[in-house]
């Protein structure tokens, strides 16, 4: 039989509900932050403001341990530190990249990089970062397909693309790894397969900061404009915050200024940007609660199910929406704009109000369905709780937004 806790433990748990501090663990002790910190103080880098923690919510991250205040540094890492096309064009792959036609992308050198340095193991200079990378993500790419089919539709063409997008990028890499094989003592194909290039590409694509380097012609003419950022790239995204960060050519290091306070033993974040969360999963694999960006697509077909059949002028006026880019458009969206007449009025919001019922039921329907699902997968849990939680925070939205137009209904009655 099941031991029930005791008062020792109840009296835990009223600590742990009254200072939600307590939940907030600690993890600079742990071994891989402890040789990172090492690496980087090698590098030149030592931090006074932020140690590696764990919080309910948001997981890994970056505590304060003292009060910072607006416009405050948080981090300012030298370019040491820094993992960029000019850290591999130095490296043993320098070589090999001045050699191929047609040049390699700077994305392709980055992963390349990657993976290589992954396989060198303990030999790889890059050790320390390496150890404290995710081990897998989470981005749509990386779900299994049942799981993709749960997604919103406009979400689902878009991680359909994205896996079209790295499995052409696998593809039309396999020759340039091909050059390579003189490195390595084991065959390339079982080096850089596709399941490690993935690995590399969430990587950069979910942890890179932006910093634009020069053109080289030994490199493709797309963007460089990916840095990894060991130790700062533990920072975790927050839309209520606001920070300066950039590349200071004076320094040479990359800095972030808070613009917004923080109080000791909290965890500090930066913001990413305004970005929804079908933007947040499809980039990052995540997705946050009471993001003020969040709102839910409605799409071409979704419009025209609902618009009035008898209305002549439909295809013009889909053809606008169109070019406006007001096609797959937020919700929140259709809740602004100017009355032109009561009728008219009156005619948008029924025809809105029947549109948000549609979501309301489709979305209680997927959630149902995500819910079945997590009893019966349990090797799919961690994945499907986050497809629940984009439906659930889309579900919040739309109870509210009906509860606006059943308002504004009720003015014209």
């Amino acid at each position: 039989m099941k031991k029930r806790g005791g008062r020792t433990s109840r009296i835990r748990r009223r600590k742990l509900l009254r200072n939600p501090e307590s939940s907030r663990v600690n993890e600079s002790y742990k071994p891989e932050f402890i040789e990172l910190k090492k690496w980087l103080k090698d590098r030149k880098f030592e931090d006074a403001n932020l140690i590696p923690a764990r919080f309910p919510g948001t997981g890994r991250g970056l505590m304060s341990k003292t009060s910072l205040q607006a416009g405050q540094m948080i981090i300012s890492l030298p370019e040491s530190c820094l993992l960029t096309t000019d850290t591999v064009i130095r490296s043993y792959l320098g070589a090999y990249i001045a050699k191929w036609q047609p040049p390699p992308s700077p994305l392709l050198a980055l992963c390349t990089f990657l993976v290589s340095e992954k396989h060198a193991g303990n030999q790889s200079p890059w050790k320390p970062y390496l150890e404290v990378l995710p081990k897998a993500y989470t981005c749509p790419v990386c779900l299994e397909p049942e799981v993709v089919n749960l997604l919103p539709r406009p979400l689902k063409a878009k991680a359909r693309e994205q896996r079209t997008r790295v499995r052409e990028f696998f593809t039309s890499s396999r020759g340039f790894f091909s050059s390579l094989q003189p490195l390595f003592s084991q065959a390339v194909e079982s080096i850089f397969s596709h399941s490690a290039l993935l690995w590399a590409w969430c990587t950069v694509n979910t942890r890179a900061v932006y910093m634009k380097r020069p053109p080289r012609p030994c490199l493709s003419a797309e963007p460089d404009t990916y840095a990894l950022a060991p130790y700062l790239d533990l920072l975790n995204h927050s839309p209520h915050v606001q920070v300066k960060a950039a590349f200071n050519e004076e320094t040479r290091c990359y800095e972030i200024r808070t613009a917004t306070s923080c109080r000791k033993h909290e965890e500090v974040f930066i913001c990413y940007g305004p970005h929804d969360n079908h933007r947040l999963l499809l980039e990052y694999g995540f997705v946050p609660v009471r993001n003020p960006h969040a709102c839910v697509y409605v799409s071409e077909d979704t419009l025209v199910k609902y618009l009035p059949s008898t209305d002549k002028q439909m295809n013009k006026k889909i053809s606008i929406l169109k070019d406006h880019d007001f096609i797959d458009t937020c919700w929140k969206k259709v809740l602004l704009g100017e009355i032109i007449s009561d009728t008219n009025e009156k005619t948008s919001l029924d025809i809105a109000q029947k549109i948000c019922h549609y979501f309301i039921e489709e979305t209680n329907a997927v959630l149902q369905k995500v819910s079945h699902m997590k009893n019966e997968e349990s090797a799919l849990i961690n994945q499907l709780t986050l497809v629940e939680t984009l439906w659930t925070e889309e579900l919040k939205i739309l109870q509210a937004s009906a509860e606006i137009l059943t308002s504004l209904q009720t003015a014209f009655t």
